[in-house]
């Protein structure tokens, strides 16, 4: 248990929740008639879409839901490596580390991760139906997880939830050299400073792509993970005020009702994810209530990270049967698949021995 109540189950649930959205989401959002998400550009048009759909639900819906939200899966892992990165650093009182050591373990770290995964997706991609044409330049800058910095990342990234080693390095970057035991408030005004500068770019532009696929985008669910291991928010006393449980719940339900409300509007859109992190860390606190439920969701954390770089195989395998027509014989094929051959990925990631933190 850590100072501020968050258990380790608790934390693995909430990875898990993560996951369970993400790997869910970048199969629905590859389906044609399904509603698209806005993650990386604000498209008014995908709002509407989504609200028609739920004006006039039918047997879609909930693949809408997942296409359109899945994807905030992405701020909860930021905000979960952000707790991690304290918690380890901080908190433990670890010596101070070099900055070269310290990135050097960490890009270690992702790319035992990464290499797994791309090897076996660009065999599979090489034999199927429409494989992707890699650019020698595109394969090195995956190597080396600096492919966000690249122009049109979202055609050079490939498989596409790869972009997030990326963001990752960029973000241990960040924290090691500007936010490590810092004052509060280097970690607010930064996240401020990012996120109100989304407001100045076209909705619909390249560039605002550009800048959401680097760690300016993912700034703000960051700092909320910083400051919350740090027991630095404001709700953790107010909630030692209330009924744990009633408090959770009326945190949930409200951080659901403005992720809601915000998502159609633009300059909202751009604070849903500190919403979605306040209500994935209250309901994982409610499933705490229903241990059965709570257990589940920490297995599937268990498996989170090699869940991530495994489904795109598994989505480029069964895919084609969802778009021939069977979307939800589609569907679960490729959730049972992606489960089992992620236990496999766990199997293999623990035999590659890690890297060593050299202080």
């Amino acid at each position: 248990m850590t100072n501020n109540g968050f258990s380790r189950a608790e934390c693995n649930a909430l990875r898990g929740l993560a996951i369970i959205g993400i790997f869910l989401h970048n199969y629905c959002h590859w389906l044609g008639p399904i509603v698209k998400e806005n993650e990386y550009q604000y498209f008014q048009l995908n709002v509407d879409r989504l609200v028609h759909a739920v004006q006039y639900p039918d047997a879609s819906l909930l693949l809408h839901l997942l296409s359109f939200f899945g994807h905030y899966g992405v701020p909860l892992f930021l905000f979960l490596s952000a707790f991690g990165l304290v918690r380890k650093y901080e908190v433990n009182q670890r010596p101070n580390i070099p900055t070269a050591a310290f990135m050097s373990y960490h890009f270690l770290k992702l790319f035992k991760m990464m290499i797994v995964g791309f090897v076996a997706f660009t065999m599979l991609d090489a034999i199927t139906p429409s494989p992707h044409r890699y650019h020698p330049t595109d394969i090195i800058a995956q190597l080396l997880l600096v492919n966000n910095l690249l122009p049109n990342p979202s055609k050079i990234i490939w498989p596409g939830p790869y972009w997030f080693f990326g963001l990752m390095l960029q973000l241990y970057l960040v924290y090691r050299l500007l936010l490590f035991r810092r004052h509060w408030s280097w970690t607010v005004v930064l996240a401020a400073v990012f996120t109100i500068a989304q407001w100045f770019f076209s909705p619909e532009g390249s560039a605002l792509e550009r800048y959401r696929y680097n760690f300016m985008g993912g700034m703000l669910p960051f700092a909320l993970g910083i400051l919350y291991a740090r027991g630095e928010m404001p709700v953790l006393r107010l909630r030692q005020r209330f009924n744990p449980f009633i408090f959770d719940l009326a945190t949930f339900l409200l951080s659901t009702l403005l992720i809601i409300l915000l998502s159609g509007d633009f300059m909202g859109w751009s604070l849903v994810p500190a919403f979605v992190c306040t209500a994935g860390v209250s309901l994982v606190r409610l499933l705490a209530h229903w241990p059965m439920v709570l257990g589940w969701c920490e297995w599937m954390g268990s498996i989170s990270a090699a869940l991530f770089v495994c489904h795109p195989i598994t989505r480029k395998i069964f895919i084609p049967i969802s778009r021939e027509g069977d979307v939800w014989a589609g569907l679960l094929l490729y959730a049972v698949a992606s489960v089992c051959l992620a236990w496999l990925f766990r199997l293999l990631l623990n035999k590659i021995p890690n890297p060593t933190l050299r202080q």
